[in-house]
């Protein structure tokens, strides 16, 4: 099935630079002590593109979303106070290492992901599992990459499932949006003020998916296990807020029978569903969409991961997978990281766009978006600019952020109110 979202588009040059520039996408890309850089300067006009699609088709069938696209790419930054860091991303948790024979981003948010460090450089370190690591850490992990080949080094860390990626490793010849069981829906389009998303997402992109289609009008509701809840919470609660703010929150023990299967009576309710995690992740729990499909569920079924549902053994986080699609800019010789953690707001805004335009066309089934290829097909399309904007008047803005409708729900606050629903 075809889809009317154009990602892509090569766009006015000098309307491409203006829109880094001011988005705050330019300034969070370069080193700390140099210039901000134009290099993928295109990237903000794929955003506008999306946003706009998302706009047009919410005025037909729900509430106008009027967002300026390019500047959710700078939110995270505005909110938490990020910066440029060259080979260090803007939130510092992942790092642009030279290989033997390549550059790679790993990334080391997690005390988890330290843990498993010995076991990825085979070697004992010596590092506490502590975050975030010093650079003194980062300086010997650096030395051991170093003299290790880039394609060994991925492959242990997806044995371990380590977020890492070599420089450039995808390309776009496959679909940027792979599509399983899509079928048309036996009933005609409603208004998303009637429609019910389920949000089992977590972290960036799926919540920035969900953000956008409360604003335009449906209802959403945030599934979050008791015993693990989304990430974000732990982190600026004003970002949590812009992201969730508005939607109820439903807290489940999913290790329940009996919370499990109150979840599958509400994702058997949904329109939508979104989700971020990898697939065994709801198989185990008895729940693919595969087995709510056969049950005789039809709707929209958002399926966001690091590097596709073909590899449900990889993780990825925004700024590695961004770096495995070519999304990157270079200073002096060097890779940098191209913006905040980049491939998860423009995931999350391109499964907001193809949402809308399924509801609107009517059509049902799964869409499977990749971060990593998202982000190979925009390194594929956009081109490169000069490292340096000189189009007079451009001048690199400070990212900023919206701001949020309503502080989010806390932990399972609605969870009795929407299961008496059931």
């Amino acid at each position: 099935m075809s889809t009317r979202v154009n990602l892509f588009g090569e766009g006015d040059p000098d309307l491409a630079l203006r829109r880094w520039a001011e988005c705050g996408a330019m300034s969070l890309t370069g080193t700390a002590d140099g210039p901000p850089l134009a290099q993928m300067a295109r990237i903000a006009l794929s955003c506008d593109a999306l946003a706009e699609h998302l706009n047009e088709i919410s005025c037909r069938i729900g509430n106008p979303v009027q967002i300026d696209g390019a500047a959710l790419l700078g939110e995270r930054a505005a909110i938490a106070g990020l910066s440029r860091q060259g080979a260090t991303s803007c939130g510092g948790a992942s790092r642009l290492l030279a290989a033997e024979d390549g550059w790679i981003a790993v990334s080391l948010a997690r005390p988890t992901d330290i843990e498993l460090l010995a076991a990825w450089l085979e070697q004992s370190l010596g590092i506490a599992s502590a975050t975030p690591l010093t650079d003194q850490a980062w300086e010997l992990i650096g030395d051991i990459v170093g003299r290790r080949s880039a394609s060994q080094l991925t492959r242990q860390a997806v044995l371990l499932g380590l977020p890492c990626a070599v420089l450039g490793s995808l390309t776009a010849a496959r679909s940027v949006v792979r599509t399983q069981s899509v079928e048309m829906a036996a009933r005609p389009t409603r208004r998303l003020e009637e429609l019910l998303v389920v949000d089992l997402s977590a972290l960036w992109a799926g919540p920035l998916c969900a953000n956008l289609l409360g604003l335009a009008g449906a209802r959403v509701v945030k599934v979050e296990s008791t015993t693990r809840p989304d990430g974000a919470r732990y982190g600026p609660p004003e970002f949590y807020d812009l992201l969730h703010g508005g939607h109820e929150s439903v807290a489940l023990n999913f290790a329940e029978h009996a919370d499990r299967q109150m979840l599958r009576a509400l994702l058997m309710r949904a329109d939508v569903v979104i989700e971020a995690s990898r697939p065994r992740a709801l198989e185990n729990l008895g729940l693919p969409f595969e087995t709510l499909r056969d049950a005789g569920w039809r709707g929209v079924w958002i399926s966001i991961t690091g590097h596709g549902r073909d590899q449900p053994q990889r993780v990825a986080f925004g700024d590695d997978a961004a770096v495995a699609g070519g999304l990157v800019g270079h200073y002096n010789g060097s890779p940098v990281f191209c913006s905040d953690a980049i491939a998860d707001p423009i995931t999350g805004l391109l499964g907001a766009a193809l949402t809308v335009d399924a509801l609107d066309r009517g059509v049902t089934g799964l869409f499977d978006l990749s971060l990593a290829h998202t982000a190979a097909h925009l390194h594929a399309s956009i081109g490169r600019f000069p490292l340096i904007a000189v189009v007079a008047g451009t001048f690199a803005a400070a990212p900023r952020a919206r701001a949020p409708i309503a502080p989010a729900a806390s932990l399972g606050a609605d969870t009795d109110s929407v299961l008496r629903e059931l």
